[in-house]
C-alpha cells in the first residue's frame, strides 16, 4: 500500500506519519480532527479488505477488544471502512508515545530476573483481563508489548487482524511474520487453535528472551522455527548458564511446556505463581503479613501422687483358757457371711459367664457394613440393618449404631446399624433431540422439580425440539435439583432494509451486526458515487433467516480519472500518484542525474483517461 500520509480517513482522521509496518498492514500516527487528539490508526493491507472472512472476524475482534479495559492495555477506540480512494479496512487505537519492549531487548540485550519479574507481571495482568471476558491475545511478542515515556507497559494487537492459516503467513509474509513465529504454541502451529494456555506458552518465550538474551530456536526458515516449536522441548533457562531461584526456572518451564494440559491454565494463574515468587526475593512488597507471630500453646500436666495412709486397728488379745460364749448379733453376722459366702461366687459367675453377662458394643461409625457386621457377631451379638441416604459418607459406610460404641449389651444382644446409600442422586435422562411430551415422561420417572422450559433460536435443531439441558444429560442430581430445558424455536428471521444509495460501511456494520453474513464486492460506476451501495441481493424488506448471505456492491466511483499534475515532482513521488489513481506508468528516463524530476506527461495532464492505462513520464 502506497504511502497515504496527509490523508483524511472517514472523514475524521488526518494521517501524519508513519510509525510501523507490519503483516496485517501499517500503522499511522494520526490526528482525531473531531476531538482534536492524537491517536494510532492501522491501516489493513488492500487484500485483506477484500476477504469476507477477515472482515467479519475483524468487526467482531475489534468490539472484543474495545471491551478489555486495563491500565495495561492499548485502548481500541474506533473501526470502520475508508471509502475515499482504494477501500481500506482501519482500526483506531489509543496512541502510545515511547518504545516497544523489542526497542529495549535490542538496546539491552538482556534484563535482570527481578527486571523480567517487573515486566512480566503487567504483561500478565492485562492478559488476566483479556482471558476473563473470553479474548485470547494469539500473537504475544515483544513488538505487541509497548512501554511509554513514563514507563507505563501496554499490550496492543488483542486477537486482531490475524491471517487465516500459518502457511500463508510463511510464503507472502515470512520476512515479518518470522518474529510471530518464534512465539507461537505448538497447538497454534499444528491445529491452529489457541486458548488462555497458547498466551501462557508466548509468555514463557519472551521470559526465556528477557532473560538469556536470544530466543530459544533460530533459522532462517518460519517454517522450521514453527517445526521446532512442535517437536523439541524449549531448553531450561538454568541451562544457558543464568542464575534464577529454582521456583522461577521451574515456572518458566511449565508455561513453555508443549502439552497445553502441564501449562498453567490462564494468565491468572501463571500472574499469582509468579507474584509469589516476587513476593520471596523482595518480601518488602508484601504489605501486610497476616500471619501472626505467636508461640505455641503449651498445656501442663501435673501428676498427683497420693499418700497412703496406714491405719493401724487395735488388736485384742484373748487369753488361753479364756471361753465367752457368743453374742446373738455374733452369731447373726456369722450368718450373713455365710450366705455372702455363697451368694457373692453365684452373681460372679452369672454377671461375667452366666446369662446377666454383658459386652461392649465396639466403635463402628464410619467403617465398611461387611467389616462392622463381622466385628459385631464374633462378639455373639446380633446386627440389623437400615439403610439411608446420606451426602457425607459413601455407600456402605456405617452412619450410626444403636447402642453406641462403648456401651454394654447383654450377650446375643440386637446392635442397629445405619447404613449410608451414599449422597441421593439420579441420572438425568437424555432429552437432546426429543420434544417436550417425550422428555416429560422421562422426568415424571424422576423425584425431582418439573423442568423449566426456555425457548430459544436455533440455526441448526428443528423448532419445537430440545437442544439440551441443564444440568446436562448423564449428569448425576440431587433431589432438589432443578433442571432447566432449552426448546428450540427454530431458525431467527430477522427483518432486511434496502442499502441500495447508502454508504458502504453503514452498510456492513448494519447487516454484520442484524446477524446477516455479508459478502461485499466493489466495482466502478459512473453513476453511483464512491463508497455508496450499488446494488443489494437480496433486496426485499421481508424477513430472512439469520446468517443468511447478502450480497452488496460498493462502488469504486468512476472508472475515468484525469492525469494529475505531476510535473516537475520527483520520479518515486509521480509514480505513486499514478499508482494509487489505478493507473500503470511507464517511464522514459534522460540525463545522468541521480535524482531525476518529471520534464513531461503523456497523455497530457487533465486528460480523460481509463483506469488501468498507461502513463507515460519522462525524467531526468
Amino acid at each position: 500500500m502506497a504511502d497515504l500520509t496527509g490523508e483524511l480517513i472517514d472523514g475524521r482522521y488526518e494521517l501524519i506519519k508513519i510509525i510501523a509496518n507490519g503483516g496485517m498492514g501499517t500503522i499511522y500516527e494520526a490526528l482525531d480532527t473531531r476531538l482534536d487528539r492524537k491517536v494510532a490508526v492501522k491501516i489493513m493491507h488492500a487484500h485483506l479488505a477484500q476477504d469476507e472472512q477477515f472482515i467479519t472476524r475483524f468487526i467482531r475482534e475489534a468490539k472484543a477488544a474495545a471491551s478489555i479495559s486495563h491500565p495495561n492495555v492499548v485502548a481500541v477506540q474506533d473501526q470502520g471502512w475508508n471509502q475515499s480512494g482504494i477501500p481500506a479496512v482501519f482500526l483506531v487505537m489509543e496512541l502510545i508515545e515511547g518504545s516497544t519492549l523489542r526497542d529495549f531487548l535490542s538496546e539491552r540485550g538482556k534484563f535482570s530476573v527481578t527486571e523480567t519479574i517487573n515486566y512480566l507481571v503487567p504483561i500478565l495482568g492485562a492478559l488476566s483481563a483479556a482471558h476473563e471476558v473470553g479474548i485470547v491475545h494469539r500473537d504475544m511478542k515483544p513488538e505487541n508489548v509497548m512501554i511509554s515515556k513514563d514507563g507505563r507497559i501496554k499490550i496492543a494487537d488483542f486477537g486482531l487482524a490475524r491471517s487465516s492459516t500459518l502457511g500463508n503467513t510463511m510464503t507472502a509474509e515470512a520476512s515479518v511474520i518470522l518474529g510471530s513465529v518464534s512465539y507461537l504454541s505448538p497447538e497454534q502451529v499444528q491445529r491452529g487453535i489457541a486458548d488462555p494456555r497458547s498466551d501462557v506458552y508466548s509468555v514463557g518465550i519472551m521470559a526465556f528472551e528477557m532473560l538469556t538474551g536470544e530466543r530459544p530456536f533460530v533459522s532462517d526458515s518460519p517454517i522450521q522455527i514453527a517445526y521446532m516449536h512442535v517437536n523439541e522441548d524449549i531448553p531450561r533457562i538454568s541451562s544457558k548458564g543464568i542464575k534464577l531461584p529454582s521456583e522461577l526456572d521451574d515456572l518458566l518451564a511449565l508455561a513453555t511446556n508443549r502439552d497445553p494440559d502441564k501449562r498453567p491454565g490462564s494468565a491468572a494463574e501463571f500472574l499469582a505463581a509468579l507474584r509469589n515468587i516476587q513476593i520471596k526475593l523482595d518480601p518488602k512488597r508484601q504489605q501486610m503479613s497476616l500471619e501472626l507471630d505467636l508461640p505455641p500453646r503449651q498445656e501442663e500436666i501435673k501428676k498427683s501422687k497420693s499418700k497412703m495412709k496406714s491405719v493401724k486397728e487395735p488388736s485384742r488379745q484373748i487369753t488361753a483358757g479364756t471361753k465367752r460364749k457368743a453374742s446373738k448379733r455374733v452369731r447373726r453376722n456369722r450368718y450373713i457371711a455365710a450366705v455372702l459366702a455363697f451368694a457373692i461366687p453365684v452373681s460372679i459367675w452369672f454377671v461375667v459367664i452366666g446369662p446377666g453377662a454383658k459386652v461392649m458394643v465396639p466403635s463402628v461409625v464410619g467403617a465398611n457394613q461387611t467389616s462392622s457386621i463381622e466385628k459385631l457377631t464374633k462378639l455373639g451379638l446380633r446386627v440389623r440393618t437400615t439403610e439411608v441416604f446420606s451426602e457425607d459418607l459413601s455407600a456402605g459406610l456405617i452412619i450410626k449404631s444403636d447402642p453406641e460404641g462403648g456401651r454394654k449389651i447383654g450377650e446375643g444382644g440386637t446392635v442397629n446399624l445405619v447404613v449410608s446409600k451414599g449422597p441421593e442422586r439420579y441420572l438425568l435422562p437424555a432429552v437432546e433431540g426429543l420434544t417436550i411430551a417425550a422428555a416429560t415422561e422421562l422426568y415424571d420417572k424422576l423425584p425431582l422439580p418439573k423442568p423449566v422450559v426456555i425457548e430459544e433460536f436455533s440455526m441448526k435443531i428443528p423448532k419445537d425440539i430440545i437442544i439440551s439441558s441443564s444440568p446436562k444429560s448423564g449428569t448425576k442430581v440431587r433431589r432438589d435439583q432443578q433442571v432447566t430445558i432449552s426448546v428450540s424455536k427454530g431458525v431467527e428471521q430477522i427483518a432486511l432494509n434496502s442499502y441500495v444509495g447508502k454508504q458502504g460501511d453503514e452498510a456492513l456494520n448494519s447487516l454484520v451486526e442484524a446477524g446477516f453474513k455479508v459478502l461485499p464486492t466493489y466495482a466502478f460506476s459512473e453513476t453511483v458515487p464512491a463508497g455508496a451501495v450499488i446494488s443489494q441481493d437480496p433486496n426485499t424488506s421481508g424477513p430472512l433467516p439469520k446468517a443468511s448471505k447478502i450480497s452488496i456492491v460498493i462502488s469504486k466511483g468512476s472508472e475515468y480519472v484525469f492525469v494529475p499534475n505531476v510535473f516537475s515532482l520527483t520520479e518515486s513521488k509521480a509514480t505513486g500518484i499514478l499508482k494509487d489513481l489505478g493507473l500503470k506508468v511507464s517511464i522514459k528516463r534522460m540525463g545522468t542525474k541521480k535524482v531525476k524530476n518529471v520534464t513531461a506527461v503523456s497523455p497530457n495532464i487533465g486528460s480523460r483517461v481509463k483506469r488501468g492505462s498507461t502513463v507515460t513520464i519522462q525524467v531526468g
